[in-house]
Formats: C-alpha cells, structure tokens, sequence
C-alpha cells in the first residue's frame, strides 16, 4: 500500500478516534449528574487526580521503548528490535511495578492524613475506587510497546481502530453503570476490566501480526535498559514544561490582573487553540510513517512525508487564523453569553501564534520519531519559564494583552528553534522548504490528472 493510502487511513482512523474521545470526555458528564448529582461528580473528579498524574510517567517511558523498536525494526536490526522488546517489557515491569507501590504509599498517606474522610464519598468506596483506577493506568503502560509491532508493520490504523474501541467501550458501559445508578465503586472497577481484557487483546494481536521473537530471540541487555530510562525521563519533561507554561501563565494572570482576566486569558486561549485538536490528528496519521522512514534511512520519503504533514498544517491554521479574525469574536460572545470582552489586541495576537504553534508542532515530531527527546524538550522547560517570567513584566506593563504576547515569545521562539533543528535531521533545506512543498503539490496534481486520463 502506498504512503499517501496509508496516511490517508491513518487520518479517517484519528478523526473517529477523536471523535470517540470527545464524546468519553463530554457525552457521559449529564449522565454523572443525573446518577450521583453535581456535588458527588465534583468529589468524583478530584478523586480522578490521583490517578491521572501516575498515568503520565507513562508519557515518556512508554514513548522511549516504543521509538527504539521501531527505528530498529526500520533500519532491519531485527535482533536489535528484539532485544529492546526484551528489555522493555522488562522496564515497564519494573515502572509498574513501582508505579504500584507509589500508589499504595500515596493511598496510605492520604488515609493517614483522614484526606477521604472529609469527602462526601464514603472512605471505603474512594480508596477502593481510585485503587481500581491506578491499577487500570497500570495497565495501560503497555500499550506503548505493544503499539510499535503496530507501527513496523505499518499497520498503524489497525493500532489507532482499536484504541478507539477501547475508549468507545468505556463509554458504553459507563453509561450502563450510571443509567443504572451504579457507584464510583462499581464504575471504576469495569474500567479496571476493560482496560485489562484490552491489554491482553491488543498484546496479542499485535505478536501475531509481528512475530519477531519466534525467529530473533530477544535479550535482556543493561544498556537497551538504560537507553530507555534517559529518554523516558526526557520525553517525562514534556508535560513537565507544559504545565509549566500555561499553569504559570494563568498565575501570573491571577496575581497580577485578578481572577476574572483570569477568565478571559483562558478562555481566549482556549478558543484560538481549537485548532490543535485538527492538527493532533493530522501529526497522529503523519507521525509513524515518517518515524518508519527515518529508522529505514529513507530520508528522501521522510523529507516528503514531513513536507506533506507541515503544509496540511500550515493550510489548517491560515483557514482557522481567518475564521477566528472574522467570526472569532461572534463565536466567543455566543459561547460566553457576552459576559466577557476581550481586548481586540489580545485576541489578534493570540491568532498569530496559531501559525507559529503549528510549525513547531508539526517539526517536534522529527525529534520524537527520531528518539531525540531532549533536543526538544528542554528547549521547551528554558522558553517556558522565560514566557512566564515575560508574561509577568508584560502584564504589569500593559494588561492582559502583555500575558498573550508572553504565549506568543513561547511560540515564536519555538517556531524559530525546532523547525530548522528537524530539517537538519532529514537532511531538508529549510529555505527550499516551499518550492519543494509546491514541488510536491505538482506532483500529486499530476498524478491525480494521469489517473482520470487513464481511466477514461
């Protein structure tokens, strides 16, 4: 099958995985209110904390073991691969493992401390119910290394098909458990099975579609080991700075402007980066093809792909920039019921750095396909703190609009930094970036025209 088929399939299978992911998000919050009311749900959610900031380490380790395989793979290092299956299964064991008794020191903590007592769930049900969720976080640190079988064998699609299922059927029987008025107890232990019946399944599918180990015999090696856990702790610093950023900036908003600009930052910010979540799809359907022309050192596909991801990207973002310039602020009144006003700067500022967030996004995935983590991510832990530390003195000087000229720095100075950084990985000029782009476009355009000649 073709690159552009693949991609292609790849994108159709993000867009209903997203689709499915909003509705887990949104489509079941009614119903959580209407089976144990809003103060119950609210308790609810502050429960779900705990086990969501254990999931994130998954982030990066995860991430680590799955890059290594398959550039591996790629680059025909079959027993290569093999070995870093070997030995990160063996890490994620070990995460897991200490994954389990970090949980159980936290749940002993909070206990001590009388932290469930004071909570309208009833302290049994939430430290059983949290329990059951950390385990199914657990469990779900597989996933990872399991998906690079997915992405060797170019069967990306198949991967993202049943992720959706999994968070499709956790809505479905969630909502079963609320229409009957189930509890968080019963609630979170069905996520607790799904997510171990998934495990398994996804496990399996994917040996059988990949055997690598029944002709490369897999070998525990201290260095594959230790390769995993440096870049895991460099891919763990990408939330890491980016809660920095827009947790500190909306601080500094709060102390230097007050709780409702507070709002308006938010909100503005939330609405002008709405775009992200077309753009996590198209890197979603770009990313592991072009990591699997890199490990192949196919860099003249690789060049291609990330022309053909960057300029999809670039498209998205003019159309959004001059949808949200005309109908932004209508769209904004509507969704705040004219409650808030923003300044009209602040809100053209904040549409520039839509273009600039796309570019950098698009070119960090060259650094994480290539298993380059700290390339990218420290870079993103000094530019956050100097946008927040530039938010402050720009608010102090000229309001609300200096915080978004502080997130407008990150982007910039971002843009400025990983976009050159990742053509020199593939070996792209960055000032024939266009042409070839155009270049590209042509021969798609010709392609297309020499099919329908034929045809007919």
């Amino acid at each position: 099958m073709s690159i552009k088929k693949k991609l292609v399939q790849n994108g159709l299978a993000s867009a209903v995985q997203k689709i499915i992911k909003v509705c887990e998000q949104l489509l079941l919050v009614p119903f959580f209110i209407s089976a144990w009311g809003a103060a119950y749900y609210g308790e609810w959610l502050t429960l779900t904390i705990i086990p969501t900031i254990i999931g994130f380490s998954d982030l990066g380790f995860g991430t680590a073991a799955c890059n290594s395989f398959v550039l591996k793979y790629a680059s025909d290092d079959k027993q290569g691969a093999s070995n870093i299956s070997k030995s990160g299964f063996l890490s994620i064991h070990l995460i897991v493992i200490a994954g389990i008794l970090i949980s159980a020191l936290v749940m002993l903590v909070l206990d001590y401390f009388h932290i469930f007592d004071k909570l309208l769930v009833h302290r049994d049900d939430a430290i059983l119910a949290v329990s059951f969720l950390m385990l199914a976080r657990l469990f779900g640190f597989y996933t990872p290394l399991n998906e690079a079988y997915f992405r060797s064998a170019r069967k990306v699609a198949l991967s993202i098909n049943l992720g959706s299922i999994h968070s499709g059927l956790n809505v479905a029987v969630g909502l079963i458990v609320l229409l009957c008025k189930g509890g968080i107890v019963l609630y979170s232990f069905t996520n607790l099975i799904i997510a171990i019946v998934f495990s398994l399944y996804y496990a399996i599918i994917a040996r059988k579609m990949l055997p690598i180990e029944k002709k490369y015999k897999g070998q525990i090696l201290k260095s594959d080991i230790k390769s995993i856990f440096h870049n895991g702790i460099g891919f763990l610093l990408s939330p890491v700075w980016q809660a920095i950023f827009f947790q500190g900036t909306t601080f500094v908003v709060r102390i230097v402007l007050g709780s409702v600009a507070v709002t308006i930052f938010n909100t503005v910010r939330t609405l002008t980066r709405a775009m992200n979540q077309v753009n996590s799809m198209v890197i979603a359907s770009v990313l592991p093809e072009l990591q699997y022309e890199i490990g192949a050192g196919n860099l003249k596909q690789a060049r291609k792909i990330f022309r053909f991801g960057l300029s999809v990207i670039v498209i998205i973002a003019l159309v959004g920039m001059a949808f949200l310039f005309v109908c932004g602020p209508w769209v904004y009144e509507l969704w705040t019921s004219k409650a808030l006003n923003p300044p009209a700067m602040m809100w053209n500022v904040f549409i520039v750095g839509i273009l600039f967030n796309g570019i950098w996004w698009m070119s960090s995935d060259v650094l994480i396909a290539s298993n380059k983590p700290y390339d990218f991510t420290i870079a993103g832990l000094i530019v956050s703190v100097f946008a927040v530390v530039s938010s402050y003195f720009l608010s102090k000087q000229i309001g609300i609009t200096g915080a978004a000229f502080g997130s407008l720095l990150l982007d910039a100075i971002l843009f400025l930094y990983v976009l050159p950084k990742s053509c020199r990985i593939i070996e792209q000029p960055i000032n024939n970036l266009i042409g070839d782009s155009i270049r590209d476009y042509r021969g798609y355009l010709e392609d297309f025209v020499g099919r329908k000649v034929n045809k007919n």
